[in-house]
């Protein structure tokens, strides 16, 4: 399979630029050059920035030069430190993952969709020439398995349009399901040699969810060691969890978590990435920080085995707060060993 070269070993900016109230606070103050110098001191190669559109659109679509000068100034930062940078589209004007944020219509408005390509053709415009360290996420997340035949119809035509300005960026696309391993199957087939594919990973979500308050059905005061056996973890999640997630299916219902989960879950990407020579990309993985600090990095500890396995370039969920932030407090005492997994 072919690696992605250059974005093996990633964090996500999240909150900075998107999932956020968009003031001109946040965007000045809530991730600053010495964040990205840290990064850089990690040893890690790329971040992975989130933007949603309201950063560089009005509601009526007029365009914001201020917030473009935001990306820009990040681009500055990674290239100093040498990272590179994956612009990630994680909100567009009619669609969002997040259903509290109220973005409906883009999947049936050919107005919604123009609007996106336009987006995009700005990018692409903006940053086809001297910024030769970064790459292009489409959109994050496509949630309901409906939309796939349009997404795939819509990310076509994104690419072609992308393609005139900018022909040697790395386009990164993910389906349905929110990036799941499941849609990778039926992703629309690579457009050029410059097209990735990504997924996300939370699994066990029952383990890396605990406590979460926004996952449909979960209890906020759940908790629970990530010893817990495939059997139990199962009849936890069904009680605790009302979307899809992996199932335990095949393995010994009296052990715990081990590389024989991740290792059975990637080798469904890594099938499909080969058949279709693609590199795979793993976008978002992490743990709530609900969970015991310790179990987290024993759940690093496995799921990085088979990224490295598999190659599979990778990006943590989250640098900072998002409640996964792996600078907060809660991380202090496991994550200088934490840091050796990313």
């Amino acid at each position: 399979m072919r690696k992605f070269e250059g974005y093996e070993h990633g964090i996500n900016l999240g909150g900075w630029l998107s999932q956020c109230d968009h003031t001109k606070e946040r965007y000045e103050n809530f991730i600053k050059e010495d964040d990205v110098k840290k990064i850089a001191s990690w040893g890690l190669d790329h971040v992975r920035i989130p933007v949603d559109y309201d950063l560089v659109e009005t509601k009526d679509g007029e365009y914001i030069e201020y917030g473009f000068e935001i990306i820009d100034r990040a681009y500055a930062w990674c290239e100093k430190y040498g990272l590179n940078m994956i612009l990630d589209l994680h909100k567009t004007f009619g669609f969002s993952f997040d259903f509290g944020e109220n973005e409906v219509g883009f999947f049936e408005n050919e107005d919604y969709q123009e609007r996106f390509y336009c987006l995009w053709e700005k990018f692409a415009k903006r940053y086809a020439k001297g910024y030769d360290r970064m790459a292009f996420e489409l959109l994050n997340e496509v949630t309901d398995k409906e939309y796939c035949d349009t997404w795939n119809r819509i990310s076509t035509e994104c690419i072609k349009r992308i393609r005139i300005f900018a022909p040697d960026k790395y386009i990164i696309i993910g389906g349905y399901y929110n990036n799941s391993i499941e849609a990778l199957l039926d992703l629309a087939k690579p457009y050029d040699d410059k097209i990735v594919y990504t997924f996300h990973c939370y699994e066990p979500l029952i383990f890396t969810h605990q406590g979460a308050y926004w996952a449909p059905g979960m209890d906020p005061a759940f908790r629970m060691p990530l010893q817990t056996s495939y059997k139990e973890m199962g009849e936890l999640s069904k009680k605790y969890l009302s979307q899809v997630t992996v199932g335990f299916d095949g393995f010994d219902q009296s052990a715990s978590l081990g590389t024989e989960f991740f290792d059975k879950y990637f080798a469904k990407a890594v099938a499909v990435a080969e058949e279709r020579n693609v590199p795979l990309y793993c976008g978002e993985y992490g743990v709530i920080n609900l969970a015991d600090a310790k179990d987290t990095l024993s759940w690093y500890e496995i799921i990085s085995a088979s990224y490295e396995k598999f190659k599979i370039g990778r990006s943590a969920w989250s640098y900072k707060e998002m409640d996964f932030g792996i600078i907060d407090a809660h991380m202090d005492e496991v994550r200088d060993a934490l840091l050796k997994l990313l």
